[in-house]
């Protein structure tokens, strides 16, 4: 049994999906269970419908709403022969009218809540799903719609909603497994749930990811597939650097760094699941499926590379906290700590002395609410258009002369931070978000000269033409 996500740019349009379906049939015999996102950009779509209702602006909301209706109802068409007879005009029909009763709604209350805006994104999945499962059907395969809310059960933390565990395991395999062993291919939506009373919840952008990797581990799957635009976790961002390779092998706790320091390949949480079964999660390309892709498993080989990939985060600012002549350190570290639990806040970078703390968090982290309570333990200096950049590695934990080499090959950029330590397998610093592109040109170039050929591969032939 295997898990094959899909996610939205993997079905954006009909060639897309007729493809997913065809791969889909290519491993019928490996008991694949699916799990999808919505379709191209409509969830962030969906969330900018519901902010225009909340304002007011109900004719841009009732055309964006339009749009996104004409263009799943095209998809459904061009997918489906029988499309006016078939049920999946019906369910179609049913959905966009639920979405226009709440985006009425939304018009009169004049306030876009959590939990409001969790039902309205469910839709995109609701949506894709549905006209996944009857394209499968019409290539013959017997593929059964699910709801995901029935077994996905989770706290009431809406837009970032965390799983019951053993709810959610029971509930899959009392759901999942008895249409898997009947020979049928379950159709499951990712990234919604629902809490113990129904409502509908989200597990935050991505999390279709950690859906798979739910259903995965409560099945205990032979493999997690996770199919995307990109041929898998790479040395770098390609966006930004050209010459970034594909990584064929990465251990989970290699993958696991990536995403904390801003890799965008999966959700944050998605590996905890598959890692706690040992499941091996494949990360593959769906329009190129003949392509290796990444494997990812708890020992991956090291190789003989220094380091795996290069990370990096935008919109970073350094905080710095000089506490009162008076205070106390350990009462000063400890109010420090509990403003940024209460804020969900988790620094990339912290450094600390006798003199006070300075940390490095996202820009949306730094607001004025978090200054203000901060600036009652001490004085505050904000440093803004920062960005972050970590090394990671399983070498790392016995490389030897890491920082020297590369403070060496940065000349020239002014670096304000640095952290090694807490983590054995990443090395990171910030620097000026302007330098962030040449940073991790000068490193990709210092530490991927030789790349080992077991652990990784050329530039996608995409890359290659540029």
């Amino acid at each position: 049994m295997i898990i094959m996500k899909f996610g939205g740019t993997s079905i954006e349009d009909i060639d897309s999906v007729r493809r997913v379906v065809e791969i889909i049939h290519s491993r019928l015999d490996l008991c694949p269970v699916v799990v999808n996102s919505a379709m191209g950009k409509t969830t962030r779509k969906l969330l900018n419908i519901a902010r225009l209702s909340a304002e007011g602006m109900d004719k841009e909301a009732a055309r964006e709403l339009d749009a996104i209706r004409e263009y799943h109802v095209a998809m459904a068409r061009g997918l489906t022969p029988d499309f006016k007879e078939n049920n999946i005009r019906t369910a179609l029909e049913r959905y966009f009218e639920e979405l226009q009763e709440l985006l009425e709604g939304l018009s009169v209350l004049r306030e876009l809540t959590p939990r409001s805006q969790d039902r309205i994104l469910s839709y995109g999945e609701l949506v894709a799903t549905t006209i996944i499962a009857s394209a499968l059907r019409q290539r013959g395969i017997d593929a059964r719609w699910l709801d995901a809310r029935a077994f996905i059960i989770t706290d009431e933390r809406f837009t970032g909603a965390r799983p019951v565990d053993d709810l959610t395991r029971l509930g899959i395999r009392r759901d999942v497994l008895p249409l898997v062993s009947s020979g049928c291919v379950p159709v499951i939506q990712g990234f919604i749930g629902s809490t113990r009373g129904g409502d509908t919840t989200t597990l935050g952008f991505e999390g279709s990811d950690l859906s798979a990797s739910l259903v995965g581990a409560a099945l205990d799957v032979s493999d997690i597939q996770i199919w995307k635009d990109v041929d898998g976790i790479m040395t770098a961002d390609p966006s930004i650097f050209a010459g970034a390779r594909t990584i064929k092998k990465i251990s989970f706790e290699e993958a696991s760094e990536l995403t904390f320091f801003g890799a965008k390949i999966l959700h944050p949480d998605t590996l905890e699941p598959a890692r706690s079964k040992d499941i091996p999660v494949h990360i593959y390309n769906s329009r190129q499926p003949e392509g290796g892709g990444t494997l990812i498993t708890a020992s991956a080989k090291s190789g003989s590379n220094v380091i795996t990939s290069i990370a990096y985060k935008r919109s970073v600012c350094i905080v710095s906290i000089v506490p009162d002549a008076r205070a106390n350190p350990a009462g000063f570290f400890r109010a420090v700590f509990d403003v940024l639990d209460r804020e969900g806040i988790t620094p990339s970078v912290m450094t600390t002395s006798n003199a006070g703390m300075v940390m490095a968090v996202s820009a949306s982290e730094s607001s004025k609410c978090v200054t203000d309570e901060l600036s009652r333990l001490g004085t505050v200096n904000i440093f803004g258009e920062k960005g972050t950049i970590s090394l990671v590695g399983e070498n790392i934990r016995t490389a030897r002369g890491l920082a020297s080499l590369v403070f060496r090959n940065l000349d020239g950029i002014n670096i304000d931070m640095v952290a090694h330590g807490a983590s054995p397998i990443s090395f990171t610093f910030v620097v000026n978000e302007t330098d962030i592109p040449s940073v991790i040109a000068r490193l990709h170039e210092t530490f991927f000269k030789d790349p080992d050929p077991d652990l990784f591969g050329y530039p996608p032939p995409s890359l290659r033409k540029r």
